[in-house]
């Protein structure tokens, strides 16, 4: 019986393998009446672990291995050495010049790369593909594109975009999970941020009724600013008189409570106008001509998210944004 020892019932059913005849995998004998959930091996062992172990098999190295996963090589080799402790072997002999695979390591690896796509698989099909949304105000930022793009293929969740003419960008009322954020971030917001870009000013002028030349100037100074009216967006813009020192400031205008508001202001001639320099590009207005200014501080751009409850991969679009602008 193929070295099989079998036991027969009195009525001569079919045989049994005993204890001793368990099947065996690659690590070890199989305890039939273990709970593999409750496999203490499990306990050390976590899904990064595993990521990164497949990650050096892949490349034959942790510098590349690193790069693909987009982290550290210190985080990658503290992965691979938690899960060679958890296991108890070897996974990889490493020198200085090349990586290579145990016999274990050879194992482990034949037996685990085809299971993670598949748990990948079982990962994102309860509720089909997962969306997240980005939150804006009045325009996304170029590097936004990049970033969208690396975050679908690392994640293969969508992302809906979502336009709120409001200063959090619909994180506070929960209409969006991450926003970009232009200005200051209030500390008070109970949010999480990271900087990704600063933005230069520019004026803007009303063509027809701009006060002297300014509408025929190439480049304006900051501090001139001070003497004109000025038109400010106090929802979502990012330039308001206190930007300049006390007694050098400009008087207000006019106060609109959204960015069509402002543009329009700004061409009917109420006053001269301050945004960031890709509005120049992306809104350009028959009645406005766009100044470049010297001196003007510039306007940080945040990626935000709750502190608190946030979505599950709204932290991963922050953690992608700190590697693509450290």
């Amino acid at each position: 019986m193929n070295g099989v020892r079998s036991i027969s019932d009195n009525d001569g059913t079919a045989a049994r393998p005993t204890p001793d005849d368990a099947p065996h995998d690659a690590y070890g004998p199989a305890a039939p009446d273990t709970d593999p959930l409750a496999d203490p091996i499990l306990d050390g062992v976590e899904l990064r672990h595993l990521r990164g172990f497949l990650a050096v098999a892949d490349e034959r190295s942790f510098t590349h291995a690193a790069d693909r996963l987009r982290t550290g090589q210190p985080a990658l080799t503290r992965a691979v050495r938690a899960l060679e402790t958890a296991l108890g072997v070897r996974l990889l002999d490493r020198t200085t010049r090349h990586v290579a695979l145990t016999d274990a390591g050879r194992r482990l690896y034949a037996d685990l790369a085809p299971l993670l796509p598949r748990l990948t698989t079982a990962l994102r099909s309860p509720t089909g593909p997962a969306l997240l949304r980005l939150g804006f105000t009045s325009l996304l930022p170029a590097a936004c594109r990049t970033l969208i793009a690396d975050f679908e293929a690392a994640t293969g969740a969508g992302i809906q975009l979502v336009r709120r003419d409001a200063p959090l960008a619909g994180l506070e009322t929960g209409e969006s999970d991450v926003a970009v954020l232009r200005g200051e971030v209030p500390p008070d917001a109970g949010l999480r941020t990271t900087l990704l870009l600063r933005e230069p000013r520019v004026a803007a002028v009303p063509r027809a009724a701009a006060p002297g030349s300014l509408a025929r100037r190439r480049v304006l100074d900051w501090a001139e600013l001070a003497e004109l009216p000025l038109v400010v967006n106090t929802v979502t813009g990012t330039t308001h008189p206190d930007l300049w020192p006390a007694g050098r400031r400009p008087q207000l205008a006019c106060a609109a409570g959204n960015f069509d508001e402002w543009l329009e202001s700004v061409a009917a001639g109420h006053g001269v106008g301050v945004a960031p320099e890709p509005v120049a590009e992306r809104h350009p207005h028959p009645g406005i001509r766009y100044v470049r200014l010297k001196n003007a501080p510039p306007v940080p751009v945040h990626l935000a998210l709750p502190a608190r409850d946030a979505h599950p991969l709204a932290a991963r679009f922050l953690t992608l944004c700190r590697g693509a602008h450290p």
